[in-house]
């Protein structure tokens, strides 16, 4: 050691996060633009929830998801059992080599009688069940639907099980929005919908460790390109 090194000041410099040993990063990505409903034409059922395909602007959507998370480091890739999501995935998949998994439990929020592209439909009229569902924040005030805790059980169990096959490593999920409010309502311990709203091929950043969860990122939409007044991407 020189003088010059006894006589240095002592300095403790910022450093970058980095998640705790064991724990899982979950990468959540809600699926791309689906098609729209109209009137009288609902949408296919899967298991009793809607299952509509991408729009154009999804699946163009889902193509610079998967430019975006072609670089990192990914271990696996899950979808859920509504082929929208599968759609978002294909291009990640496919530039990455990775089989998609499904796990049932990341499907949307079940609607109960709104299903099949209806409940869109009720929230463009400001139906009154919609309106105290938003102010409750409460999916069941819609006929036969789930309700907001029987969802959020039901997606961090998923979560759990991801956590549990994959220790130390990341995970990309396809999901939707509902399951993306519920999950991160969780992390944050807040309110049920305070993070409703999630854009069609956002990426949002979990750390799970047990029961420590820590959310790192809501909503990055740096890989659409700029959006429009109405939220669709102009490019």
């Amino acid at each position: 050691m020189t003088s010059a090194d006894a006589t240095a000041p002592i300095e403790h410099r910022q450093v970058r996060f980095a998640p705790p040993e064991g724990a899982t990063e979950v990468l959540l990505v809600r699926h791309g633009a689906s098609a729209p409903f109209r009137p009288g034409e609902p949408f296919a059922l899967r298991d009793g929830h809607g299952d509509p395909p991408l729009a154009p602007e999804g699946h163009e959507q889902a193509e610079r998801v998967g430019g975006r998370l072609a670089t990192e480091p990914i271990d696996a890739v899950y979808v859920t059992t509504l082929q929208r999501t599968h759609q978002t995935a294909a291009p990640l998949c496919a530039r990455l080599g990775i089989t998609p998994v499904v796990e049932p439990d990341l499907r949307e929020v079940f609607l109960g009688e709104w299903e099949g592209g209806l409940f869109r439909a009720r929230a463009a009229a400001l139906d009154p069940a919609y309106v105290r569902m938003q102010a409750d924040q409460e999916w069941g005030h819609i006929p036969g639907a789930e309700t907001t805790a029987a969802l959020r059980a039901r997606t961090m169990g998923a979560v759990q099980r991801l956590h549990d096959r994959h220790p130390g490593q990341r995970v990309v999920a396809v999901v939707h929005g509902g399951v993306i409010a519920a999950l991160l309502a969780h992390a944050a311990d807040s309110a049920p919908f305070a993070f409703m709203g999630a854009d069609n091929g956002s990426i949002h950043h979990l750390i799970v460790l047990g029961q420590q969860w820590i959310l790192r990122c809501f909503n990055d939409t740096g890989h659409l390109g700029p959006f429009t007044a109405s939220g669709q991407a102009l490019t």
